[in-house]
């Protein structure tokens, strides 16, 4: 069933001893008589290969006189009847069934036919035109130009050719050609060449395009994804981005938008169907492992968790497997994590959203912040207009000048004037990045309780610099060092994780690739009995110690050997702290800013906004790399950092957040 030299990755296959005439037979009796034998006719035909079914359907009218796919409409109902017949076709008529559906009647599902021909292979797309010319006898070229529109019919003209460029040939001139191309049809043009984007994304091969990516990704200093958001829009955008991903990964592509078919409320089970049944027998098993390696959760619990009935017992026999129970990894997971330690690999200038004010004047700006607190009453807003759009360094020099002009302490007076949130927000922005860090350090370890989470934030992701810093802040703060305090209130591998952390000590320099190999060796050595030389240590001594740059190579060649991402194997083989450390170790490594990107996610989604964490990242990364989490926020949950704080906060903490973020993207 898989070409020649190629590992079948299909979670469906051949039935072993299979007999049309017995399974037609089979499914008569199934549907014989008052009522139906839904389980007899979801565990056979989820169980045959779709060659097999067609033989099915063969021998059923051979048998019988009847047609079987008709006698199955008529017996079945809802979710599981379509789930059912779709799987009785063949996936050239099944993908013309669904584009028919999706251009008929009022309206278009543009996300249907974006699937469909971004995914699709060249045979694919000519088996495809065929099967619906033979089924309606209609021109499929004709009918999508019919109902669509602008530069996305044309995009859709071209991927209905089926003419990709199929050889692996390619030109190390034309690759560095085609980036510049497409740099300078949309970033470095006034308004954008979309013909250049439809040329180069709909004809080159799958092989030439990757490289292509990376070549962008050096010379914008972004991902293609980023510049395709800004350039494009509407559905032209969303079948652009469709056809990139597609290129980078199928598997990824559709482990997403299975994902997206299931989470929140609701099920877009036209979306679950078409997946389930159209990559069945091509790739299932690279989707379910990506799925497992990106959300943490297999796509087999998660069609367990939202799906019910016969419908649901069809979907897991597609699926093939429960890889949470399994706890393996695949070739294609190990690949897309290998292709996001390289993409992290790409030098990116880091840029903040707070830049010096170009007019400075501190003793100007002393005098509006007292004025906006004298008398009755507070104005908010001229405080925020000030502390949000002043540098962390001239917020240092306002404090000064209203000590000297006034003879009092500006903190004391925003403290008394402001309240809530956005006391907390503006408080912390007057803090240098030194005191502020030590400050909410020492909020998680005083009293009952300590929050490891804001423990791990911080250590896991300041240099060596920033360390240092916080120590000397701490101590002059609170006059104790900074480890003992750590020391105190934590336990076990994970005391000694974060007081190695605390020492601001991890090796600066390159890369070593022989080191690298043999760090790799020891992360991936499970064997060892010495107690002294634990798992634990060994991630300890490598992990907190590495440079960034060498911790990246670790992480290719741990790859490499074990067809694992690292930290795959850190969730597999720890637990509580010690693995959340770990992580975010591994994710700061990977990509700082995706690791706030995601931070700043979860503080806000779902019922009610975690404003701590909210607060604390937006202070914390608006002079460093907020405007790199701002790309990374909307690459990975497909909404803008700013869109999500307007929607999720209210007031004056929301216009100082919004100040502080810097723009929509």
């Amino acid at each position: 069933m898989a070409p020649k030299g190629k590992v079948y990755r299909g979670s469906v296959k051949d039935f072993q001893g299979f007999d049309a005439n017995q399974d037609a037979e089979a499914l008569y009796n199934a549907m014989k008589g008052f009522g139906s034998d839904k389980e007899a006719i979801l565990d056979l035909i989820t169980s045959r290969s779709n060659k097999q079914r067609v033989e099915i359907c063969q021998a059923y009218k051979s048998l019988y006189g009847k047609d079987l796919i008709a006698d199955l409409k008529y017996e079945l109902t809802g979710k599981f009847e379509r789930l059912i017949v779709s799987l009785m076709r063949p996936p050239a008529y099944s993908d013309a069934k669904e584009i028919k559906d999706a251009i008929s009647g009022v309206g278009t599902d543009e996300k249907c036919l974006i699937e469909i021909l971004a995914s699709r292979t060249n045979q694919e797309i000519h088996d495809l035109v065929a099967a619906y010319k033979d089924a309606y006898e209609r021109d499929l070229e004709a009918d999508i130009v019919g109902d669509t529109s602008g530069h996305f019919k044309k995009m859709l003209v071209v991927l209905l050719q089926g003419a990709r460029e199929e050889d692996n040939v390619v030109s190390e001139d034309l690759v560095e050609q085609d980036a510049k191309d497409l740099l300078e049809a949309g970033e470095l043009k006034w308004g954008t060449d979309e013909a250049q984007f439809i040329y180069i994304l709909g004809r080159r091969s799958r092989q030439h395009l990757r490289l292509v990516f990376d070549e962008y990704l050096k010379i914008a200093g972004k991902p293609i994804e980023r510049s395709i958001r800004g350039e494009l829009s509407g559905d032209f955008e969303k079948l652009m981005l469709a056809v990139v991903k597609c290129i980078r990964s199928t598997a990824e592509y559709f482990a997403e938008r299975l994902y997206k078919a299931m989470k929140g409320l609701g099920t877009r089970d036209n979306t679950l169907i078409r997946i389930m049944v159209s990559r069945s027998e091509i790739d299932m098993l690279d989707i379910r492992e990506v799925f497992r390696t990106k959300y943490d959760k297999s796509l087999y619990n998660m069609i367990k968790e939202d799906t019910s009935g016969e419908y649901k017992k069809a979907l897991l026999k597609l699926c093939g497997g429960d890889d949470d129970a399994a706890g393996e990894f695949f070739p294609e997971a190990a690949q897309v994590a290998y292709r996001m330690w390289e993409l992290s690999a790409v030098k990116v200038e880091l840029r903040g959203t707070v830049q010096p004010a170009g007019d400075f004047n501190d003793d100007g700006d002393a005098q509006v912040l007292r004025k906006a607190m004298k008398g009755l009453g507070t104005d908010e807003g001229a405080i925020i207009e000030v502390v949000t759009k002043r540098s962390n360094a001239q917020r240092q020099q306002i404090l000064k000048a209203y000590k000297a002009h006034y003879g009092r302490d500006l903190m004391a007076d925003l403290k008394s004037e402001l309240s809530g949130s956005l006391a907390k927000l503006i408080l912390g922005l007057m803090l240098t990045p030194a005191q502020y860090d030590a400050k909410q350090l020492r909020k998680a370890v005083e009293g009952a309780g300590t929050d490891e989470s804001v423990l791990i934030e911080i250590m896991a992701t300041r240099n060596n610099r920033e360390i240092r810093a916080i120590n000397e802040a701490y101590q002059e703060a609170y006059h104790k060092s900074l480890e003992d305090d750590l020391s105190s209130d934590t336990s076990g591998h994970f005391k000694r994780i974060l007081v190695s952390l605390a020492l601001g000590n991890r090796d600066e320099g390159p890369e070593n690739l022989t080191q690298a190999h043999e760090d790799a060796k020891k992360l991936a050595d499970v064997s060892s009995n010495d107690s002294s030389d634990s798992l634990e240590t060994r991630f300890l001594s490598i992990l907190c110690t590495r440079s960034y740059p060498h911790l990246r190579r670790v992480f290719q060649e741990f790859i490499k050997m074990t067809n694992h991402d690292v930290e795959h194997a850190i969730k597999k083989r720890m637990s509580g702290d010690v693995r959340d450390a770990f992580v975010a170790i591994v994710r700061s490594v990977k990509n700082k800013p995706a690791f706030f990107a995601d931070k700043l996610y979860k503080s806000m989604k779902g019922a009610g906004t975690d404003e701590r964490t909210l607060t604390r990242i937006v202070i914390s990364r608006s002079e460093i790399d907020l405007f790199n989490i701002r790309g990374e926020f909307i690459d990975l949950f497909d909404k803008s950092l700013h869109h999500m704080i307007e929607k999720d906060t209210s007031g004056d903490y929301r216009k100082a957040l919004l100040a502080l973020c810097g723009g929509e993207d």
